[in-house]
Order: C-alpha cells, then structure tokens, then sequence
C-alpha cells in the first residue's frame, strides 16, 4: 500500500470513528509493519477508496478492528460485500467490537452484524485506551459464527490486550 493510499483510509477512519476508536496517524501507520495487521481497501471505477476493513490475524481467530464506507456511499451494500468476502477467506472465527445496544445506531449496527452471521456475546468487555489519559471504553463481542464459549473469550481478550492493545499482566 503507497503513502497516498494509506492517507486515504486514514481520512476514512477520521470521518467513520470517534478519537476514541482510533489510533493517531503515526500510530496507525506503524501498524503497517505489523505481521498480524491487515488493511484490505475497496476502490471505484475511478480507482478511489470508498471503503476499507482494518484486521488482525492471529493462529487461532480474526478480529475486524475496524470497517468504514465513504459517508456518500453507505447503505450501498459495500462494507456487507466487503465483510462477507473477509468472512469466507477463512475458517477461523471472526470476532469485532460493537456499542453497546442502548442507542438506535448501536441497535442498527448489531443488527447489520447479525443479518451477516455475527453473533452478540454477554461477556462484560472494555476496549483499552488507544490514547494515554483516555477512560477504557464499556463494549460488546460480536462473533462469527457462533457465540464464545468462556474459555474462547478469555483467551482471545488476551491475545486482544496484548497485541492489539499493547497490555502485559
């Protein structure tokens, strides 16, 4: 992926996600060299980005971090097309992080997940800070294909913490 591209999707993800949810530029950046971090990027007939999905692949599981579709362009089918292209790549499971369901976008966003296959975990989760001085951030695990069992859970929020979040116990 070339520079222009990258600043591309970075403008994508500043328009699509709260600084929350986000990393800085340099950080998302230096995510780029890393083996388990993939950005797949969906063009237009003329060649522009209008989406883009933000995974980690680990042994064990794939975790969407994040999906994004130009403003213009959502409710066009391009991130369920985009998803379901990266849900059928692999036979492990898929996991994503959702609000949530106490507002009409979070309940519309579950339920765009559900009608893909996705499945809402009751498992308490925060998401760690991705900036110093910021709260952990109160969400839920959607799955795919199937819920998790216990033992799942924890192990993956391990594997989340540490790679994804950078947290050793």
């Amino acid at each position: 992926m070339n520079e222009r591209e990258f600043d591309k999707i970075f403008a994508l993800m500043e328009k699509s996600f709260p600084e929350s949810e986000r990393r800085t530029y340099a950080g998302q950046k230096e995510l780029m060299a890393n083996q388990h971090y993939r950005l797949i990027s969906e063009k237009d007939n003329n060649n522009q980005i209008v989406a883009f999905l933000a995974a980690w692949e680990f042994p064990s599981f794939r975790f969407v971090e994040h999906i994004a579709v130009d403003p213009d362009l959502r409710g066009s089918g391009v991130g369920g097309k985009m998803l379901t292209a990266y849900m059928k790549e692999s036979k492990k499971p898929i996991l994503l992080e959702v609000e949530y369901p106490d507002t009409e976008l979070a309940q519309r966003r579950i339920g765009f997940y559900e009608r893909l296959g996705f499945r809402l975990n009751s498992f308490e989760y925060v998401q760690p800070p991705l900036h110093k001085g910021q709260d952990d951030l109160p969400l839920k695990i959607m799955s795919y294909p199937q819920l998790l069992t216990n033992e799942e859970f924890i192990l993956y929020r391990e594997i989340l913490y540490r790679n994804v979040y950078k947290i050793e116990d």
